[in-house]
């Protein structure tokens, strides 16, 4: 069971359930009493989670934690995640406890290996690309319109990646599958949300407002698992290194922009389970955001879609796509262990 803040559901009795706690409430309070931890509203309103079945905690806007409960968090490893009210990341609360120097060192040495960070950026970015299609030809289905040029377009690269010598030369190619795939999806929208590709910092519509929110929830889903695995989330092979950017985390989520984020925002607008009512536009910032109602509904989608199973990783054995995530950032550690890319196979939808 999810246990979101503005939701106010109980746990299913006789049932241990792990849950992932969203505080969206300016002003809330929490903390920690005997064997629960307790989220406390300005209105009085109290809710209390078992501390055993707790694992991860989002924290959007002016939220308060206590200096104990802090501190239960991280005798109990359990991270917690900051953002702001509009969905920008802050930083972590996370434990020491899974430092491993020298993971961290095979790391750090790799990514100066040329061969092994090419090898890893061809299959990740070959991975994207395929999803992004299965993406849009799901969607054309049911849709007068056709994205046949765009698909062709996003074969062609493909089709180029094997050849390629350099890590700049195959992010090309992604930039220009990008470009036809959001060309593609913008015509299989709801009209409700028309966009014209993809724009971000601030995003400008509707649309893309969703799509930089689920970005950011994927990214730093990957980024807790990533420590979790005594890796450096900051230190990767396929993106090229930004100060203060989590590099690793952002080659990983590549695969899982289109099978997780994207699949997200369309079906809650081509299934009308958002309105244009759900935004606001910022008259400073010139971006558009989502409200509180808004917000609720996405991070709702958003948790429900991380909870789904999934079969893909595995044709006999199913698991969520939360635990697909984390049984990717495990074969990139054994990759990283075994100095060999080959040990790390891409998700590939079908």
């Amino acid at each position: 069971m999810i246990l979101l803040d503005y939701l106010k559901l109980d746990f299913v009795k006789g049932v241990t359930i792990m849950s992932y706690l969203y505080i969206t409430e300016d002003g809330a309070t929490l903390n920690v009493d005997g064997g629960y931890y307790v989220v406390r509203y300005k209105d009085g309103m109290t809710h209390k989670i078992p501390s055993e079945t707790l694992e991860s905690v989002a924290l959007f806007g002016n939220i308060s934690v206590t200096t104990q409960c802090v501190k239960k968090f991280l005798e109990n490893g359990i991270p917690v995640s900051y953002f702001s009210k509009k969905g920008s990341y802050f930083g972590r609360l996370e434990s020491t406890r899974h430092t491993n120097i020298f993971r961290l060192k095979k790391q750090i040495a790799l990514t100066e290996d040329k061969n092994f960070s090419l090898s890893l950026a061809k299959k990740i970015i070959a991975a994207k690309i395929n999803n992004q299609i299965v993406i849009l030809r799901r969607y054309q289905r049911n849709n007068s319109e056709t994205v046949k040029h765009e698909i062709f377009m996003m074969h062609d690269s493909i089709s180029k990646l094997s050849d390629l010598s350099e890590t700049d030369e195959i992010m090309g190619y992604e930039g220009i599958a990008a470009k036809y795939y959001f060309q593609g999806l913008s015509k299989l929208v709801d009209k409700k949300f028309s966009f014209n590709g993809r724009n971000r910092m601030p995003p400008k519509d509707n649309f893309n407002s969703m799509l930089s929110l689920g970005y950011t929830l994927l990214m730093y889903e990957i980024y807790g698992e990533i420590e979790n695995k005594g890796l450096s989330p900051y230190a990767g092979f396929v993106h090229s290194d930004r100060e203060r950017h989590p590099t690793l985390a952002s080659d990983l989520m590549e695969e899982w922009r289109a099978v997780i984020v994207d699949s997200v925002v369309m079906s809650l607008v081509n299934g009308s389970e958002i309105d244009p009512e759900d935004f606001i536009h910022d008259s400073e910032t010139l971006g558009v955001y989502l409200t509180n109602t808004g917000m609720r509904k996405f991070l709702n989608k958003m948790e429900s879609k991380l909870r789904s199973e999934t079969g893909y990783l595995n044709s006999t054995y199913r698991m969520s796509f939360r635990k697909a995530l984390w049984h990717q950032v495990n074969n990139l550690a054994s990759a990283i262990e075994n100095s060999d890319a080959d040990l790390y196979d891409p998700i590939l939808i079908r």
